[in-house]
């Protein structure tokens, strides 16, 4: 059947359980399935491919997805609401803006490191040095390249204009939804991951605890245990890697402000660095910010740093 005829036909059907994977536009199919008194359960389709016997075939993939339903321990991912895509689609075309914006001053510093040039790597320090040398004429490189040099800072700038204008509006949803001003009153979560998270988990009722949370995102270490004994490796890196990266970022600039605050978690990041390396402990504060997350989205306060370390 066509899109347009599954839709008719699941119209007609009397209330009954539809099962989906959880692929480009199912979300959409889902909403408009629920609108009609069914009940909507997504999987994501690695859930699904145990199920698959033999070949791989339509029919077999629908039997594979009916009977991945019917499991009592399977997981069901969240239905998205038409707000929570807006905010992701946000999320994913700024990220296309800043990877663009990274590989165009990578490609300055390399066309002026052949020509004996050396420029700093960080943004700002570049976009100062570039001027002062374009603006002085102290590069000594031929016409053409100059305006090549020229055309490329023109659309870094052009870059840097729609990456600030994508920054404002997620402030100003932010400033708007109450649960993303929650989210923006924990120590290294920010605009940008309170808003990456709200896009992701919504409510956070999809998790029971925290720690699935922190799991579902790939931060907590993988396990291989066999003959009762168990062995933990470094973490998954499972699970959204968008999140998991912004969260790592946020952990990283929150730590300087954690080990100097005398609370818990403080107490928690100072016992780490005393016996870890500080990459493993930024690691371990991102999957703890996960979870106080978690706690925030489900008790429906603000950050508080001890009434939310239970989570």
């Amino acid at each position: 059947m066509t899109r347009e005829g599954v839709i008719a036909f699941v119209s007609k059907l009397p209330a009954c359980v539809i099962a989906m994977e959880a692929c480009c536009g199912a979300h959409f199919l889902g909403r408009l399935f629920k609108a009609h008194g069914h009940e909507v359960r997504l999987m994501s389709p690695e859930y699904v491919q145990p199920y698959v016997k033999a070949q791989k075939t339509d029919d077999r993939d629908a039997e594979a997805i009916a009977e991945a339903a019917t499991r009592p321990t399977m997981r069901f991912v969240t239905l998205k609401s038409e707000a929570q895509l807006d905010l992701q689609v946000l999320h994913r075309a700024r990220q296309r803006l800043v990877s663009a914006r990274t590989r165009l001053t990578n490609q300055l510093r390399a066309v002026l490191l052949e020509r004996g040039v050396i420029l700093p790597k960080r943004r700002a320090p570049l976009r100062q040095r570039l001027d002062e040398l374009m603006g002085g004429g102290e590069l000594g490189i031929s016409a053409r390249t100059l305006r090549l040099l020229e055309d490329l800072r023109d659309e870094w700038a052009s870059l840097d204009r729609r990456v600030k204008a994508y920054d404002d509006e997620l402030a100003a949803l932010t400033r708007e939804d109450d649960q993303a001003r929650r989210l923006a009153t924990i120590p290294g979560i920010g605009v940008i991951n309170a808003t990456a998270l709200l896009a992701a988990v919504g409510d956070g009722s999809a998790f029971s605890k925290g720690r699935d949370l922190a799991a579902w995102l790939g931060l907590t270490p993988r396990q291989h245990s066999t003959g009762g004994r168990s062995k933990l490796l470094g973490i998954s890196k499972r699970g959204n890697k968008y999140i998991r990266t912004q969260l790592i970022h946020g952990a990283r600039a929150a730590m300087v402000h954690f080990v100097k605050t005398p609370t818990a978690t403080g107490e928690w990041v100072r016992r780490l660095l005393a016996r870890s390396h500080p990459n493993v402990v930024v690691v371990a504060l991102a999957a703890k910010l996960a979870r106080i997350a978690w706690a925030v989205l489900r008790q429906g306060r603000d950050f508080e740093s001890q009434a939310c370390m239970a989570a």
